[in-house]
């Protein structure tokens, strides 16, 4: 019989989490590679090689689709030579990345714009971080790495809810009436749209429902309506919790990061066993305190309250919850080595991916932990601190050249989206659902 993943049981889930979590409290952060200065120098010296060639290629500004197929080409062979030298990847790490993952983001990216070509490119990029978290669980799950309609429809549900629902001008409750219309879209009720919003997001839940009928796959849908009310309780929660404990705080990020790639997990295959599920779960919870850390700084400007925060808020060293972090992502790595699919070189590069996005984000917070912490940190970086920052700060500058490339990647080869049988209509040519006219 299948677990159904009502809240009682992401309860459940949270509790068991949060265990995980507090036993991973340590004076030190276990596992890991160490670099030396000489090795991280080298590092940085192929990471400014591979840049520099990512910025020719953007200046040259590719016009023809032969233009842009070759600059595709170009930019994977200097990809591939950064994640030898820099990354120390071996080959077939290498292939996985650029003949597995990299063909999911382009081919979601593709279909976003074809399905609304007001989609920005860090709208994309944000559907395209679920999408490689869901393709990353499927070898996991014994399935091929490949975007599908349900991936593609949960992955753009985000940029059309969540960014709405972080917005800071729209009121309280319009953000409830709006997410009131959307659990009830998930429960399967039909209804008109009331703006463009809502049409795409009928469409997208309609593809979900195309691949996986809500009678032969309730955990799917079970799954999406947990991720929603654990967002509803955040967005009504966060913010005034200032007088919440750190449980409650732990608590909410667990149910909503653990939700979210639960659903993934769910959509990725259309069901679970309990050791998928319970791997699924922590899996999410990583990436949701990770994202916390990354986001500290913006959260105290927000006032929004995390662990994360509140600590840095009260002015104490972030440096007990990165290693606890260190140390929770060592945890969900065994768990993952328990999973009877997926090859060692996937588990292995997904546990190197999660320990970087933790030493990132110490890299990018720095001015929130110790000075002996960040000293021992950087070690475990292939890159020095001070590198990374400076590098972001231009990366974050030239945002409009690298649209250049983005726009490049968008060129599909002949035949290549051929596998994917997804609907051809653009957002503005409604199918089944119009807005309703009393709101045009």
């Amino acid at each position: 019989m299948l677990q159904l993943y009502s809240w009682p049981w992401v309860d459940a889930q949270v509790a068991q989490t949060i265990e995980v979590w507090n036993g991973s409290v340590a004076l030190s952060a276990q596992g890991g590679q160490r670099y030396s200065l000489e090795e991280q120098q080298e590092r940085e010296k192929a990471y400014d090689q591979g840049l520099q060639a990512v910025e020719r290629e953007a200046k040259r500004a590719p016009r023809t689709k032969a233009e842009r197929i070759e600059t595709q080409g170009r930019i994977v062979a200097s990809f591939a030579r950064f994640s030898a030298t820099a990354l120390n990847l071996e080959d077939e790490t290498i292939k996985l990345l650029t003949n597995d993952f990299l063909p999911v983001g382009t081919r979601l990216a593709r279909w976003a714009r074809r399905f609304d070509a007001n989609l920005g490119m860090a709208d994309i990029i944000q559907a395209c971080r679920n999408a490689w978290t869901a393709c990353g669980l499927q070898p996991l799950l014994g399935e091929h790495v490949g975007i599908t309609p349900s991936i593609l429809g949960y992955s753009l549900l985000y940029p059309y809810s969540d960014n709405y629902l972080d917005q800071e001008d729209v009121s309280a409750e319009a953000k409830l009436l709006f997410s009131e219309r959307f659990r009830d879209r998930l429960r399967g009720e039909r209804f008109s749209a009331q703006d463009h919003r809502e049409v795409a997001l009928w469409k997208l839940v309609k593809l979900i429902e195309g691949q996986y009928p809500r009678v032969l796959y309730p955990q799917v849908f079970d799954c999406l309506l947990a991720i929603h009310r654990a967002q509803e309780e955040s967005i009504t929660q966060l913010r005034s919790c200032g007088h919440c404990g750190d449980t409650e705080l732990l608590r909410m990020s667990c149910a909503k990061g653990g939700s979210s790639v639960l659903a993934d997990a769910c959509l990725a295959r259309g069901w679970l066993s309990e050791e998928e599920s319970r791997f699924s779960f922590d899996w999410g919870v990583l990436l949701q305190l990770g994202d916390d850390l990354q986001d500290v700084r913006e959260d105290m400007r927000l006032g929004s309250v995390t662990l994360f925060s509140r600590a840095a808020a009260l002015g104490r060293p972030l440096d007990d919850l990165a290693i606890q972090l260190l140390n929770f992502s060592e945890q969900v790595g065994d768990r993952m080595d328990h999973l009877p699919n997926g090859t060692k070189l996937l588990k292995d590069l997904l546990r190197m991916s999660w320990r970087s996005l933790i030493i990132r984000a110490v890299a990018d917070s720095h001015e929130f932990f110790s000075p002996g912490f960040l000293g021992e940190a950087e070690r475990c970086s292939p890159f020095r601190f001070e590198f990374l920052r400076a590098r972001n700060e231009r990366l974050t500058s030239r945002q409009g050249l690298y649209a250049t490339l983005f726009d490049a990647f968008l060129e599909a080869r002949e035949g290549e989206d051929a596998g994917l049988h997804l609907p051809d209509d653009r957002l503005d040519s409604y199918l089944e659902y119009d807005v309703d006219p009393l709101q045009r």
